[in-house]
């Protein structure tokens, strides 16, 4: 093992800076779960808390919680029907695209959003939607219709979130499987095109089995995810309007906890959604290991 180490020492030093960030920021913080079992206030430590058992997880019994429950998981099955397949699709038609300059121009542009901030986006869209005079509801208007109150409407805001988490970062999610698409051996392609398969075969009989190892791994990282449908999206575009359908999990960590002080909520609160994620994430291997024989382990 010693030999073994110092034959790769530099490989070892080099992965050492991401070792240690881990372990500060992912591991060392794993001591504050028990804040969910303890009475935590301002001026008292983690250490010295006195033990509450159970106590924080009575959210369980509040209707608004199951109510959050719903609206997370509805937003999260929006998100995902939509955001998972459609940087597949992209990167299938970016890489049937033949023109250098016009491929190039696509990616660029599809990459661009990613880089805006969720603040800037709300922004964008409070400028686009508002109600007076935004340029959606002048369109609206100028059509012949009644202006609609994007911002404030419960019927609205999932169909936003959506939409805006789509436009800001499908182009980004397609850098991965444009990689996978690369390592696909160009001799399959030639080899299809001597056979008489057309473009749509070749996708589909050997581009898309190519890049399959590449989605099974990326379904299984998008599992914590799902339950965490971003607080930096939704917060700054939740008002009291549209509060009973943009009320999340994170919001209500946010404003039922820690704006309340109900830390020990906050962290059992926090604690459930991790269990959850981390059922999902061993259930999604294990299935992907049946389907295809690929899984993170």
């Amino acid at each position: 093992m010693l030999a073994a180490i110092s034959k790769y020492r530099w490989q070892y030093l080099m992965v050492m800076p991401a070792v240690v960030l881990l372990l500060l920021f992912s591991y060392v913080p794993m001591a504050g779960i028990q804040v969910a079992f303890k009475n935590f206030h301002i001026g008292y430590t983690i250490w010295n808390s006195p033990w509450t058992g159970f106590e924080n997880f009575s959210f369980l019994e509040d209707g608004q919680f199951w109510l959050v429950v719903r609206n997370t998981l509805y937003i999260a099955f929006l998100k995902f029907v939509t955001g998972f397949p459609a940087p597949i699709l992209l990167a299938l038609m970016i890489n049937e695209v033949r023109r250098g300059g016009f491929k190039r121009f696509v990616q660029s542009v599809s990459y661009l959003p990613h880089f805006f901030s969720w603040i800037v986006v709300a922004y964008i869209l409070q400028s686009l939607l508002t109600l007076d005079n935004g340029l959606v509801n002048q369109l609206i208007v100028s059509l012949g219709g009644d202006s609609i109150f994007f911002l404030g409407s419960t019927e609205w805001f999932r169909p936003m979130i959506v939409a805006s988490g789509l436009w800001k970062e499908v182009g980004w999610n397609t850098i991965l499987y444009l990689a996978a698409i690369t390592a696909i051996d160009p001799q399959l392609y030639e080899a299809a095109k001597v056979e008489g398969a057309g473009r749509l075969a070749q996708m589909k009989h050997i581009t898309f089995p190519g890049i399959l190892p590449t989605i099974s791994i990326v379904l299984i990282l998008s599992m914590p995810s799902l339950i965490a449908v971003g607080m930096d999206q939704i917060y700054p575009l939740m008002n009291p309007a549209n509060q009973p359908v943009a009320d999340v999990l994170d919001t209500y960590i946010l404003r039922s906890g820690l704006q309340q002080g109900y830390f020990g909520m906050a962290t059992a609160v926090g604690l459930l959604s991790s269990v959850i994620s981390l059922i999902l994430v061993l259930l999604t291997n294990q299935t992907a290991r049946k389907i295809n024989g690929e899984g993170l382990w």
